[in-house]
């Protein structure tokens, strides 16, 4: 009698362990279709600029936020308009994406350039080739 209850026993307690895998295993009406990433939208850069112009020449120094500290950065400022009449001052940054391993917290990165242009123009930057927003200094 005693071999009939463990033979029981082991069929129950077996039953129960398969019952328990095939409710636990995920089938596949349960797996959700992954749908494709939205991409990214770049936010607009923002450059606090500050222009001082003196005997014909504009040192233009100012401020970006860099995704890394190891970002490079590198201005340069250009006159634009025709060759006989100059509209505005561009400042064009460049800043490379990072391949190194860097810590990843945003900060403050500074840079100058210099241009010959007449007093008083308007002054534009562009951060990686995107318009970029202007506050000043």
């Amino acid at each position: 009698m005693s071999h009939k209850r463990l033979l029981v026993a082991a069929t129950i307690i077996a039953c129960v362990i398969l019952a328990g895998f095939a409710l636990s295993v995920p089938h596949t009406r349960d797996i959700v279709e992954k749908t494709s990433p939205q991409p990214a939208t770049t936010p607009t850069p923002s450059v606090a600029l500050h222009d001082a112009f003196r005997r014909g020449t504009h040192t233009i120094t100012g401020s970006v936020e860099a995704p890394t500290p190891c970002t490079s950065l590198s201005a340069s400022a250009t006159t634009t308009g025709t060759a006989s009449s100059t509209t505005g001052i561009l400042v064009a940054v460049l800043m490379p994406a990072d391949t190194g391993i860097c810590l990843q917290q945003s900060t403050v990165l500074d840079f100058s350039a210099t241009v010959a242009a007449p007093a008083n123009l308007p002054i534009t930057a562009t951060v990686n080739g995107i318009t970029a927003t202007t506050t000043a200094l």
